[in-house]
């Protein structure tokens, strides 16, 4: 599948405007499009960071449902969003293990690569890093996205309640050190966030 991201951070007091916008004329714009597999909503509401996340199932629906969503962004997230980003990335794998809950926690890496490497960071994830996650108590799923072109990834890992995404820190550490090392990437972020809403209606199991 295919996922687009955007990457919003504003006013912490407007945080709540930002995911009313987004749970409902949001997702109502993204159900109307052809290709769509699911969406999630995650803030981060003391620092005033939200994380867009939909699914596609070609790059081309994606690409098509961008240009009506583009006219709408500024409109429903414009009392919130301070800065706006959009990014494009492939989900090379993809593991649900047991339904998200609202509430929960996400617990995103990003990752930096030489796009020669692509299949290597795809295989020490599945080999290496999936099942150190997998292992967690907690853990409602984990994938891998890419983009191939600019050498860019998240490694993304949903867990069903706060507690558990709290829990995981140090264990989730030792894979990512192992996985860096095996793999040659260079991680240029990590974040937490807080399960507003998230449903993917098909998935990406590879491995």
């Amino acid at each position: 599948m295919f996922v687009r991201t955007i990457y919003v951070t504003g006013d912490p007091a407007r945080i709540d405007t930002a995911i009313k916008a987004l749970n409902t004329e949001g997702r109502e714009l993204l159900q109307e499009r052809p290709g769509y597999c699911g969406a999630g909503v995650f803030v981060d509401r003391d620092l005033g960071k939200l994380l867009g996340v939909s699914w596609w199932d070609t790059a081309e629906a994606r690409h098509n449902s961008d240009e009506v969503m583009r006219s709408r962004r500024q409109a429903m997230l414009g009392p919130f969003a301070g800065t706006l980003t959009v990014e494009n990335f492939e989900a090379v794998v993809y593991h649900p293990l047991q339904p998200p809950r609202m509430g929960g926690g996400l617990r995103i890496t990003r990752v930096e690569f030489d796009p020669a490497d692509i299949d290597l960071v795809t295989d020490t994830f599945l080999s290496t890093v999936a099942p150190r996650l997998e292992a967690l108590p907690g853990l409602a799923a984990d994938g891998l996205l890419v983009d191939r072109e600019r050498g860019t990834g998240q490694v993304g890992a949903l867990f069903v309640d706060r507690d558990a995404m709290v829990a995981s820190r140090a264990d989730q550490a030792a894979a990512r050190h192992e996985g860096v090392a095996k793999a040659h990437v260079d991680v240029v972020g990590l974040e937490e966030f807080e399960v507003v809403h998230t449903d993917v209606h098909t998935v990406v199991h590879v491995g």
